[in-house]
């Protein structure tokens, strides 16, 4: 008689408990992930804006003296322009005479975390690209 009663015991514990507990877990990693992407887009756009900028060389100083440094003004101008490009926003700023450093925000959406009142996860990148002409350093 008392295996009668205990029917369908655990299909109630897996409905009221484990079932919950899954969902939770699943949402968690759901949002996690989407964070995970949002700072790997963050830190790649923030690097190619970094490079498109260092790249940017001083064409006067390069034919007159032979120097090769970056046209400041003109690095971050080319590093806000791939910003505007790809649709990020984001700053640039000179990082010292031969470097340029950029800094963007991404923000994605959530999915299960907006149910408990936050709508989307912000991530910032940060990356510095430096101009090195030629080779550093002895040939051997």
């Amino acid at each position: 008689m008392t295996r009668a009663r205990e029917r369908g015991s655990v299909t109630l514990f897996t409905a009221a408990v484990v079932f919950p507990l899954m969902l939770l877990l699943a949402a968690f990693l759901w949002d996690g992930t989407a964070k995970l992407r949002a700072g790997r887009e963050a830190y790649n756009v923030a690097e190619e804006a970094a490079r498109a900028g260092a790249g940017q060389v001083d064409r006067r100083a390069a034919y007159t003296g032979g120097r090769y440094i970056v046209d400041q003004a003109a690095a971050l101008r080319a590093a806000r322009a791939y910003l505007t490009a790809t649709g990020h926003t984001g700053s640039a700023t000179p990082a010292g005479a031969q470097s340029i450093q950029v800094r963007v925000r991404v923000a994605k959406s959530t999915l299960f975390l907006a149910l408990i009142g936050i709508d989307d996860i912000t991530v910032t990148g940060t990356a510095t690209a430096r101009l090195v002409p030629g080779v550093e350093g002895e040939l051997r």
